[in-house]
C-alpha cells in the first residue's frame, strides 16, 4: 500500500470516527431535548431539538466523504457503539444545567476531533475533506457557544 493509499486509510478511519460520535452526540441531544424540564423548558428543548438536527444534517456528508475515499462506513448501532469515544447519557432525571454543560463538552471533543481529521486531512492532500471540516468546526464552535451562552 503506498503512502497516498495509507494516507487516504487513516482520513477514512477519522471520518468514520467522526460519523460514531455524530450519531452518539445526536442520540444524546434528542434525548436530552425529550427529558428537559424546569424555568428553560421551552428554550431548551427547541435549541436541543435544532442542535440535534444540525448534527445529525452532517452525518450523511461525513459518510459520503469516506465512500468516496474507498472506503466502507459504520453500518450499525453496534459498529457505531465501537468507535464512539462520545459517552451516552441514560439519566433521565440529569438537569437542565447539566445537560446544556454535557454538551457543551461533547461538543467541544468534536472540534478536538474535527481538528484531527483536518490535520490528517491536509497531510493526505485531501483538500475536499479538509474544506468540509472547516464548516463542520463552526457548526460545533456556533454550538458551544450557544450552549455556553445559556449557562450564564
Amino acid at each position: 500500500m503506498s503512502s497516498t493509499d495509507n494516507s487516504r486509510a487513516a482520513v477514512s478511519d477519522l471520518l468514520n470516527g467522526l460519523l460514531a460520535n455524530s450519531f452518539a452526540l445526536y442520540m444524546k441531544t434528542k434525548n436530552f431535548h425529550w427529558h428537559v424540564t424546569g424555568p428553560q423548558f421551552r428554550d431548551l428543548h427547541l435549541l436541543f431539538d435544532e442542535q440535534a438536527g444540525q448534527i445529525l444534517a452532517i452525518s450523511d456528508l461525513v459518510a459520503e466523504r469516506a465512500r468516496k475515499l474507498g472506503s466502507a462506513t459504520l453500518t450499525s448501532i453496534g459498529s457505531i457503539a465501537a468507535r464512539q469515544t462520545i459517552t451516552d447519557s441514560d439519566d433521565v432525571g440529569i438537569g437542565p444545567i447539566a445537560m446544556v454543560r454535557e454538551l457543551a463538552d461533547d461538543n467541544r471533543r468534536l472540534v478536538e476531533q474535527l481538528v484531527a481529521l483536518k490535520e490528517a486531512a491536509d497531510a493526505a492532500s485531501d483538500i475536499a475533506t479538509s474544506a468540509l471540516v472547516d464548516g463542520w468546526v463552526d457548526e460545533a464552535e456556533q454550538r458551544i457557544w450557544f450552549l455556553t451562552a445559556t449557562q450564564q
